[in-house]
């Protein structure tokens, strides 16, 4: 009996259940119908207004005429509604109605976009936008809105730089791009810079090709070509041509080596069942407290690397040693983020997170324009608004 009655309950609550899908769906016809006939009869009362009469109505009063009407749909969070505007002669017909959620659209493309430039793939996208906005939004429409994006995008990109940056950190990043049926690797070139308030800022990114000598003095020129101004130390990886470029440019700027990229290049001819035990050796030389005994440890793990058989680490580390001490000459109070890349190896993870859903490019541009979009998005949020550096310590510095 028992039994009986649960299986009863179960095909009742069953019932019910469909039924509740049902009048759900009423509920939302219904009220799909009600903004419908809502819209339409605003647009009649705005068209009246606008003639001075009525419909067929005969007035001396009046200033123009209607001429039909045209079907335009609109999507509202109620669903698709289809209107019928008014043609007038005569008179031209100017809606407030159509205007307010011409608003309400701008909103949801910019949420749209927002949400693809954060990191949601355009299918994810795709399904969000039917369940908030009542109707399926195409992969073709999210392209179209990016291209709108690519605008204000472009607009940030170029923008001009002011006050001065005394700390700039430069790296590439590669992406794959699709040629002719082909893929290859394009390189976009970002910097970021810490203003004189110790905050930082990403103040260019550009497409390299490849990270040779040319395509990083263009980048620098560009960059100094918007205002890049008092910059007292460069922080990058030893890349094809950075450094010369660099003295080039920017003659009064130092040159800092990234240590962490230094210790990869020295690790590369290190057996693995050594790497730590040499990995502790390099980091003691930048753990001094001075360049002078930084050098003098440097001149004993050379030595030690020598007696280990390791010579090739040890011709690394004596010929490089030099280029990644520059920091030193600086505040101590500014050491730990001035002698790496850190901070622009962060974002650059970022931006791979990002790329890895697209995977590869049509175009260079097309890459360039989503790493800038990721960017600008990150250093828009909290990233950007809290101080990296106390600057008045490189100030008392100066003095």
């Amino acid at each position: 009996m028992n039994g009986f009655c649960t299986d009863f309950s179960d095909a009742y609550l069953s019932k019910i259940s469909i039924n509740e899908n049902a009048v759900k769906t009423e509920i939302k016809d219904l009220v799909r119908k009600s903004v419908e006939e809502t819209l339409n009869e605003l647009l009649d009362n705005e068209a009246e207004e606008l003639t001075g009469a009525g419909k067929y109505e005969r007035s001396e009063s009046r200033k123009g005429y209607r001429s039909g009407h045209y079907t335009r749909n609109l999507t509202t969070t109620s669903g698709n509604v289809k209107l019928s505007v008014p043609k007038l002669k005569g008179v031209p017909f100017e809606t407030a109605i159509i205007e307010r959620y011409r608003r309400r659209e701008s909103s949801v493309e910019e949420a749209l976009i927002e949400m693809y430039l954060a990191g949601v793939s355009v299918r994810r996208v795709e399904d969000i936008s039917e369940a908030l906005w009542g109707s399926r939004v195409s992969a073709s429409t999210i392209s179209d809105l990016n291209q709108k994006a690519y605008v204000h995008i472009e607009e940030w990109r170029q923008r001009s730089l002011h006050g001065k940056y005394p700390y700039v950190y430069i790296d590439g990043i590669y992406l794959k791009r699709n040629w002719g049926g082909e893929f290859e690797n394009v390189s976009i070139l970002v910097a970021i810079g810490v203003d004189e308030e110790g905050y930082r800022e990403v103040i260019g990114a550009a497409e390299g090709m490849k990270e040779d000598k040319e395509s990083w003095r263009s980048f620098l020129i560009w960059l100094k070509s918007r205002g890049l101004d008092g910059v007292k130390l460069v922080v990058g990886d030893k890349n094809l041509g950075m450094c010369e470029s660099v003295h080039e440019v920017f003659p009064e700027a130092r040159y800092q080596r990234c240590t962490v990229h230094f210790y990869r290049n020295i690790m590369s001819s290190v057996p693995r069942n050594r790497i730590r035990e040499v990995t502790m050796m390099l980091k003691a030389i930048h753990a001094q407290e001075s360049k002078e005994a930084a050098r003098k440890k440097a001149k004993e793990v050379v030595e030690k690397l020598r007696e280990m058989k390791l010579n090739a680490a040890a011709k690394k580390l004596e010929d490089g040693i030099e280029e990644t001490l520059t920091y030193m000459d600086f505040p101590s109070q500014h050491w730990l983020k001035i002698r790496t890349n850190n901070v622009i190896e962060r974002l650059n993870r970022e931006i791979r997170r990002r790329t890895r859903v697209v995977g590869a490019f049509p175009d260079g541009n097309s890459a360039l324009m989503l790493v800038c979009a990721r960017l600008r998005y990150v250093a828009g949020k909290d990233w950007g608004c809290k101080r990296y550096l106390c600057m008045k310590y490189l100030d008392e510095a100066a003095e």
